[in-house]
């Protein structure tokens, strides 16, 4: 068996069913530059539009399914989860998802 070959378990099994932002993070808008940013003791990450939709749904109340869906909906697209669960992926890798 090859790498190419080995299972690998779906993102969403690796992130909680309901995300949230971790403590020492913060969403807000800044519009001095027009953009949402995570602030953090250290400093400070700017948002793309759609990282700042996902990650202003991670309240830890939402089911992952649940978020998804609502984005479908706001944007009037279909088949998003997969990036979705991506950038939640990547901000539990970061430190900023709970």
């Amino acid at each position: 068996m090859t790498d190419a070959t080995v299972s690998r378990p779906p993102l969403s099994e690796t992130l909680p069913a309901c995300p949230k932002l971790a403590r020492l993070f913060r969403l807000q808008f800044e519009s001095v530059q027009n953009a949402w940013v995570l602030l953090y003791p250290e400093g400070m990450v700017q948002l793309n539009p759609s990282a700042a939709e996902i990650l202003r749904r991670c309240d830890g109340q939402r089911p992952l399914a649940a978020i998804v869906e609502e984005l479908e909906r706001l944007f009037q697209v279909e088949g998003i989860g997969p990036q979705v669960e991506a950038l939640l992926q990547e901000g539990m890798r970061r430190g900023w998802i709970d």
